[in-house]
């Protein structure tokens, strides 16, 4: 599913127009970017859990050279998916 696809079923399923459906959509992925970037989790009962998650820096190896290269640490999201969403899923 595209993000287009996604506007297009959060306005048939709400009952708005597409420009609202992106406007939320858009606040939605705001929100949820801005609380991940301060190391906060944000919890959607039932759906799952956004994580922020710190890579340590490391070694990395080139698969064309097969030369070693260092990444740096960084910043990245795990997604755990909730009860309700995986009993669904396996339904």
């Amino acid at each position: 599913m595209t993000k287009a696809e996604l506007v297009s079923a959060i306005a048939d399923k709400a009952g708005l127009n597409r420009a609202q459906a992106r406007e939320a959509l858009d606040a939605f992925i705001a929100s949820v970017s801005t609380s991940l970037k301060a190391g906060e989790e944000v919890r959607l009962v039932g759906f799952g859990s956004f994580v922020p998650v710190r890579r340590a820096a490391g070694t990395a190896r080139n698969p064309r050279t097969g030369e070693k290269v260092r990444t740096p640490p960084s910043k990245t999201c795990r997604f755990r998916v909730g009860d309700s969403l995986k009993s669904t899923l396996n339904a």
